[in-house]
């Protein structure tokens, strides 16, 4: 990885499972990202619907290196952690 701050924010909130799921699943990765709680957190939730112009459709939104993937999609996932060099190497 180019730089040690994480590219990945996971928007969500704390009762969501597939939020919960895609942390767990990028820990296994060793794909470090930084979680925004957006009910907690009345920044975070301004800063997710800035970058997603106002359309929120639920949770989890990943900003990875600025590709914004709406819920829990592992293809679309693992082709921007790919297209960003975010994997680590094994």
């Amino acid at each position: 990885m180019s730089t040690d701050t994480p590219q990945v924010t996971i928007y969500r909130t704390s009762w969501c499972a597939f939020c919960h799921t895609e942390m767990q699943w990028l820990d296994r990765m060793g794909i470090p990202y930084i979680a925004k709680d957006i009910e907690a957190d009345q920044a975070a939730n301004d800063e997710l619907m800035a970058k997603i112009n106002g359309d929120f459709r639920g949770v989890p939104v990943t900003d990875i290196a600025g590709d914004i993937i709406l819920g829990f999609d592992r293809p679309k996932l693992q082709e921007a952690i790919k297209a960003h060099n975010l994997a680590p190497a094994a």
